[in-house]
């Protein structure tokens, strides 16, 4: 069986209007956030997501062809690796400013529990 094979944008063709466009959803910035404290890969089912199956796969989808995920398979599971040190090469601060912001959005209106 041959190796699924995900395409992935260098970030030389990415522009920061699609990075911010991308991360515009707070349930794509949720994953980025996610995944910038996580400290490790996480696949797709990891993230608790307030949207359907079909609509999760498509906020993953925006955020790898923005550049911000690497995704790969391990067997049948998909992971999520954030491009950080990429992006903080092509874009200086914009994801760790996003981070922060995102953050302090999460502290001042905390998630019903």
């Amino acid at each position: 069986m041959a190796a699924r094979v995900i395409v992935h944008p260098g970030l030389e063709d990415v522009s920061v209007q699609q990075v911010l466009e991308a991360l515009a959803d707070p349930a794509r910035r949720s994953v980025v956030r996610t995944l910038a404290h996580s400290g490790t890969d996480l696949s797709c089912g990891s993230f608790d997501l307030p949207v359907g199956r079909s609509t999760s796969s498509h906020h993953f989808s925006v955020l790898r062809e923005a550049g911000l995920l690497r995704q790969y398979y391990i067997g049948t599971t998909k992971m999520n690796a954030l491009r950080t040190t990429e992006l903080e090469h092509r874009f200086p601060g914009l994801l760790t400013a996003v981070i922060a912001a995102a953050d302090a959005e999460a502290h001042q209106h905390p998630t019903p529990t």
